[in-house]
């Protein structure tokens, strides 16, 4: 059986070690340790990931490089991105929410995950992100939460 590939945001990183959110993270990111998932972690999330606190950039590097894909932003990601944020499905302020989106639908992800429930996993933003995604030639995205996968 093919090994889900799944994108995923720093809120599913930071979540390991937020109380309203650390058992599903943590059950989460164990797929990977596991060998059960590949995670995909963009250049725009280690960005993240780099400013965030002591201990969540220690998670981050508990990961196990075998089972993480590294994606990297690119003109292609960026107009789609842009093309969320004209659309009005994410502000100018969600511009990395956006780009997001854009590198997983282009790497052909099989699942985004993230506890972004504002911009993110929220059933019109995904509506939205499908809209141009289809309009654009690209194929759908399912954003769910990691709590909806394990």
């Amino acid at each position: 059986m093919k090994k889900l590939r799944v994108y995923v945001d720093t809120s599913v990183i930071g979540g390991c070690l937020d109380d309203e959110f650390a058992l599903e993270s943590r059950a989460f990111l164990q797929l990977a340790h596991d060998g059960v998932i590949t995670i995909l972690i963009s250049d725009i999330t280690d960005k993240e990931l780099q400013r965030a606190p002591v201990n969540v950039r220690v998670e981050y590097n508990s990961l196990q490089t075998s089972n993480i894909e590294p994606l990297m932003s690119s003109y292609e990601s960026e107009k789609l991105r842009d093309v969320y944020i004209k659309n009005g499905f994410v502000g100018q302020n969600q511009k990395d929410d956006a780009h997001h989106v854009a590198i997983a639908t282009i790497a052909d992800t099989d699942l985004i995950v993230s506890w972004n429930f504002k911009h993110l996993v929220h059933i019109e933003k995904i509506r939205g992100f499908n809209a141009v995604n289809i309009r654009e030639g690209y194929k759908t995205v399912d954003i769910r939460s990691p709590e909806e996968v394990i």
